[in-house]
């Protein structure tokens, strides 16, 4: 197939934003699938993989080199099978291609480079590469000649290095379970890991650059409150406090950038992804439940208002990211120079914003722009420039606000609009978090609408996809999908006490089984039986930048054992820990959301209410529960004056005759007398 710059190429008729970017390049680009694998094995033809995401700056700058080269184009076309992917979308091609990436370079990233045989076995791999040799890289176009070469003449080279790799991804792959039994003892072992890469000026882990670690903040307040540890908690502040002032939060918009370039926190990579700042609100808000700091609820408020401005499709779906780039430069959307803030707020307000946010005449960023980021106490501006604190707090709030609808005019970065059953789910627990510190309708109806969304457009022929983008749901869902789901449709049950929820966990949940289990070995395969079958199989055990399926169905299972009676589903949560018991102890700090499962499969504390939802003092008691900071809790309803729908809630089904109102706690296995009035609920819940 000839490309023709007009009609574009074979990725024009698919939906993945990150696949139209690249419909008119040069290159004779196919989709993953039957097509383009047959053409290989047709024409014994090395196959050029290629992995990436639409927010990916480096993917846009090889775009923009490599694949828009008109001569680089025609050696791709003559001497490979070129096939485009969406990490987001196939989400499986991207794990075992990125272990084989990482087993043959000793790094990975995006985008990713591999060349397969037509047997979709890699034997030559790596990352960005420039058009020509640069900085001791090899360039593309020679990259292209010499594998191609390589392919053609040392057959024997190759499929040895194919066994290899076979082997080696097999290895990768397989996990046995542990024979030692499930001890607590691996939680300290895990702080002690985390407080020896902690950062006590700037907060977070290691150097740059810095990832936020999301699921080791949420951990360390787990361990804080299981073993007192201050140090724990003086850890996970100091990381939220120096995020949320750095420029790697939106200090206009709100909202999370990916990740900090430098150790301070101060200039992000600057794409948003959704995943990040669903898994940062609901560190933020159990931050909130803990300390009943002000700043962290703002965190979160600014973050979900972030949330339904920008990445909220008409239907309630969620949207994916949003690129760093907008007119073709990193941050150009988000950055600033001192005098177009002062043009916009004047001399009166300009001033002490700038010395608030840290704006320089030289600036901090590229062109002498800055990123906003907080420089100074509200305590030392208000001294500086003699005015009350509050009426300086009020000001730069409405300062903010000016400078947010100029920002408005500008060209925006591109947005993924792609909605994704796992991030979505994520994201309506976010909302659901966001929802229980602030009491705000608007975030309980985004998580239900969102989840309603799902429920309508993203089934096909019973099963749950993975993708819905324009107007089309495909990609039958992964482990992850069900998991994020299930945690989501169980934090809607514990809100709202609507069964429904509960039904629709309940299902997905029996679903996830049927196509995930291992029965041989326990533990759920991240690709299942109606999953395309490839070159290897794993169980994705590692909680990295979003939390492993495992891990979240571990606590989906105890939770659903408790709710529904089923012990069998407690023996599955126990037998899945116990598979990854010796990688946790072994390394534990790449399982920060299994530890906290862990924690919670030994110390579930289960909470009844019962009385009329509409009650005063039910809803006086529901808003405590709410705000204590309860990681490990279960949480159920009964109104005696509704007719059970279905089965009985087990945890109230002997709970006597009370009408209520009376809240029940169940710490490990002591029940406490039923409580009746806020006051003695809030003693209760706080030991």
């Amino acid at each position: 197939m000839k490309k023709n710059r007009r009609t574009g190429n074979r990725l024009i008729h698919e939906t993945s934003p990150y696949l139209l970017q690249h419909a008119y390049n040069p290159v004779d680009w196919y989709p993953w699938g039957e097509e383009a694998l047959r053409r290989a094995k047709e024409e014994d033809r090395p196959i050029l993989l290629s992995i990436g995401y639409s927010a990916c700056h480096w993917c846009h700058v090889m775009e923009k080199e490599s694949f828009e080269n008109e001569e680089i184009a025609k050696a791709m076309n003559e001497r490979f099978v070129n096939i485009k992917v969406d990490r987001e979308e196939r989400p499986d091609l991207d794990e075992i291609y990125m272990n084989a990436v990482q087993v043959m370079t000793g790094s990975g990233g995006w985008p990713m480079t591999v060349f397969l045989t037509p047997d979709l076995v890699p034997f030559h791999a790596g990352t960005y590469f420039p058009p020509e040799d640069r900085m001791g890289m090899p360039g593309f176009s020679k990259i292209l000649t010499v594998v191609s070469d390589y392919y053609r003449d040392h057959r024997g080279e190759v499929r040895k290095i194919n066994d290899q790799l076979r082997e080696a991804l097999h290895q990768l792959t397989r996990v046995v379970p542990s024979k030692n039994d499930l001890d607590l003892k691996v939680l300290e072992k895990a702080f002690e890991a985390w407080a020896g890469q902690f950062d006590p000026t700037y907060g977070g882990f290691g150097g740059a650059p810095k990832f936020p670690g999301s699921l080791t903040l949420s951990f360390l307040l787990r361990y804080w409150k299981r073993a007192g540890s201050r140090k724990a908690l003086e850890m996970v502040e100091t990381t939220l406090e120096k995020m949320a002032g750095g420029g790697m939060y939106d200090q206009l918009g709100g909202g999370f950038h990916r990740y900090s370039v430098d150790d301070r926190w101060l200039v992000p990579h600057f794409e948003k992804m959704l995943y990040d700042n669903a898994l940062l609100t609901r560190t933020y808000a159990e931050a909130y439940q803990v300390t009943r700091k002000e700043k962290y609820r703002r965190v979160v408020e600014e973050t979900l208002g972030y949330v339904l401005r920008e990445m909220t499709g008409p239907e309630g779906g969620f949207y994916s990211a949003q690129d760093a780039d907008s007119e073709g430069e990193e941050g150009k959307y988000y950055v600033w120079t001192q005098d177009q803030i002062m043009d916009v707020l004047g001399k009166e307000w300009g001033v002490p914003f700038c010395a608030f946010y840290g704006v320089t005449p030289q600036g901090n960023f590229e062109g002498r722009t800055n990123v906003l980021h907080v420089a100074e106490s509200l305590e030392k501006i208000s001294e500086l420039h003699g005015a009350p604190l509050k009426e300086k707090e009020n000001l730069l709030e409405k300062s903010k606000g000016m400078l947010l609808h100029e920002r408005e005019k500008r060209i925006k970065p591109g947005r993924d609009e792609k909605v994704l059953t796992s991030w979505n789910g994520l994201m309506i627990s976010g909302f659901v978090d966001g929802f229980r510190v602030t009491a705000k309708s608007e975030y309980l109806k985004a998580a239900q609408d969102a989840a309603r969304f799902i429920l309508l457009q993203m089934r096909k022929d019973g099963l749950l996809m993975r993708v819905f983008s324009k107007g089309r749901a495909h990609v039958k869902a992964y482990s992850e999908d069900y998991a994020f789901l299930i945690q989501a449709f169980l934090d809607l049950f514990e809100t709202t006490f609507d069964m429904e929820w509960l039904k629709e966990a309940e299902t997905l949940n029996r679903e996830m089984i049927r196509q995930f289990w291992d029965e041989t070995q326990g533990g759920f395969f991240f690709a299942g039986k109606e999953n395309e079958a490839l070159i290897a199989r794993s169980k994705h055990p590692y909680d990295q930048v979003i939390p492993s399926s495992n891990s979240v169905a571990v606590s989906n299972l105890i939770r659903l054992s408790c709710l529904s009676g089923d012990e069998s589903l407690k023996a599955r949560a126990e037998k899945t820990l116990q598979l990854f018991y010796d990688q946790l102890t072994e390394h534990p700090s790449g399982f920060a959301q299994t530890l906290s499962s862990l924690s919670f499969f030994f110390s579930p504390e289960e909470i009844g209410v019962i009385g009329n939802r509409n009650d005063s003092q039910i809803q006086s008691m529901m808003k405590e529960i709410h705000l204590a900071y309860l990681p490990n809790k279960i949480l159920s309803f009964r109104d005696p004056q509704e007719q059970a729908k279905g089965k009985e809630l087990p945890f109230l089904k002997d709970k006597g005759k009370i009408d209520g109102p009376a809240v029940f706690v169940c710490k490990g296995f002591t029940c406490l007398p039923p409580v009746k009035d806020v006051e003695e609920l809030r003693k209760v819940l706080s030991v």
